[in-house]
């Protein structure tokens, strides 16, 4: 099927893209996952984000010290239970990584403005349900 197809390669260039964007900022793939998940969700806890992403919580440490080393998150004790940490990301570096991915996101907007309000809810119905279907594949295989 032709649109099986399609989704696997722009999963390739979106993986591609994201690497070439972690190379400019020094992060590896998994770290730009974990920070994109960090910035869409938190704050998170460590265990949260563990889960998130699918990792180990003792992979999740060297990836959260490279995040903060690189200025990228910061590590807060979680009001609501003084021993646990809450993972925050820190706002004022995303400029760097919306100026990297610029280029794909005007594509996308030109991209969007050639299809009707209902053409968008409709595809934006099926690549929710895509992302469930990944998600639930993926749970399987654990």
């Amino acid at each position: 099927m032709a649109l099986k197809g399609s989704l696997r390669e722009l999963s390739n260039q979106l993986s591609l893209l994201n690497r070439r964007v972690g190379s400019k900022v020094e992060m590896k793939d998994v770290d730009l996952d974990c920070l994109d998940l960090i910035n869409r969700m938190g704050p998170l806890s460590p265990k949260a984000l563990a889960h998130e992403a699918g990792l180990h919580p003792a992979t999740l440490t060297g990836i959260l010290d490279r995040l903060e080393k690189g200025g990228w998150i910061a590590r807060e004790r979680d009001p609501s239970d003084r021993r646990a940490t809450l993972i925050q990301g820190l706002r004022e570096r995303n400029s760097e990584l919306l100026s990297l991915f610029s280029g794909m996101n005007s594509s996308l907007d030109e991209i969007c403005a050639d299809h009707s309000a209902a053409e968008l809810e409709l595809i934006t119905g099926f690549l929710r349900r895509a992302v469930t279907a990944g998600r639930d594949a993926t749970e399987n295989l654990t």
